[in-house]
């Protein structure tokens, strides 16, 4: 039995590690060009502690011609006047104040959709209230938008994780981005099911924006990074992603509790679905926390060749991840407690699938939605 769970293990652990080492060798960072000018739109929602140095980050821009235009979203935190306050002084920034949400919609999507009617320039550049741009950003991606013909371009920024739980959790986006999602094929076939990205940091052409029918076409969505490039793609466009490890940084959860509630909040509109999950848990849990397990256990029991095969499973995982935390600047810690971190997000993904299948309704910035 054990050394059948070997196999299965080693056999999927090759796979994680195989997919990895060829996505980290073709992701690219984008490179700044003669890149069309940029609206850098920051949808806020009780962002009082963020707002401030996300403007700065944003109208720190250079190389590029740039606006910023901030949607307050029913702020009671006082964020519109931090950003009114700047504008008065500010030709380049401007401040929305958001419409009442209507029925359907999610908060962020709306917010995005007013922000895109606002913007002036080409390229959108959706942006959230926590990153923090590097001074070339927006040359960056416009540029790389134009050297490669492409209408939606997208990265995880930079993770700021300071935290244990931080640091042992976050860094598992990338393991099931760059770990089952195979770019080249993704760049080579324009089938909208390959379409991702990150909602943190979005830049899309105004005329594939509004070709693909904008947010209002997943208007009852919460997941836009991956909405959006697959709305882009169904209309005839094309997506990317590339590495954004300088392009920005951002810190998305500051404790354990808001990391659980975060990745809770749109987890059934990607991997905890009834057909999905069990999928994504035996590539998981039997490609990151098997080849572990049955380590431990041949040595108990003294099996040697299910233990050679089990540490060469073990092996390969934690090469790919040493590979992945090098080029992304991830915390050493997240590469020595990895099948940790899988199994708290195997946990996550179980959880919000139960809740949603009881009618539990999430929650997010005071705000009530349905799951799917």
């Amino acid at each position: 039995m054990i050394l059948a769970l070997s196999i299965l293990g080693l056999a999927l652990a090759a796979l994680f590690a195989a997919m990895c080492l060829v996505n980290l060798s073709v992701l690219r960072a984008p490179r700044a060009g003669d890149g069309a000018a940029v609206s850098i739109l920051i949808p806020a929602r009780d962002e009082a502690g963020n707002i401030g140095a996300a403007l700065d980050a944003a109208l720190g821009q250079r190389g590029v011609e740039v606006e910023v235009v901030v949607l307050d979203d029913g702020s009671s935190d006082g964020t519109d006047v931090i950003v009114a306050a700047r504008a008065e002084a500010e030709p380049r920034l401007r401040l929305l104040r958001g419409a009442a949400l209507p029925e359907g919609w999610i908060g962020k999507t709306h917010a995005c959709w007013q922000l895109s009617k606002a913007a002036r320039y080409p390229v959108l550049l959706f942006v959230d209230a926590d990153v923090r741009l590097a001074p070339d950003a927006a040359a960056r991606l416009s540029g790389e938008m134009a050297r490669g013909d492409l209408d939606v371009l997208s990265g995880f920024p930079g993770q700021v994780t300071p935290t244990w739980a931080e640091a042992i959790v976050i860094p598992q986006i990338f393991t099931t981005l760059l770990g089952y999602l195979p770019l080249p094929m993704a760049r080579a076939r324009p089938d909208p099911a390959f379409g991702a990205g990150c909602g943190q940091l979005m830049a899309v052409r105004r005329r594939a924006y509004d070709a693909a029918g904008g947010h209002a076409a997943f208007a009852g969505r919460m997941h836009d990074g991956l909405e959006l490039p697959r709305r882009v793609r169904q209309a005839g466009g094309r997506s990317d992603l590339c590495d954004a490890t300088d392009v920005a940084t951002c810190r998305m959860y500051d404790s354990a509790g808001a990391i659980w509630h975060g990745f809770s909040k749109n987890a059934t509109e990607g991997m905890a679905t009834p057909r999905a999950l069990p999928v994504w848990t035996l590539l998981l849990f039997g490609g990151h926390v098997l080849p572990f397990l049955t380590l431990i256990a041949a040595l108990v029991v003294a099996a040697p060749w299910s233990a050679a095969l089990s540490g060469l499973g073990y092996a390969l995982v934690l090469g790919a991840r040493v590979a992945m935390a090098r080029r992304l600047r991830q915390p050493w810690l997240s590469v020595a407690a990895h099948p940790v971190g899988v199994m708290v997000v195997l946990a996550i993904q179980w959880s919000a699938l139960i809740d949603a299948r009881r009618g539990r309704r999430a929650v997010w910035r005071g705000r009530d939605y349905g799951r799917t």
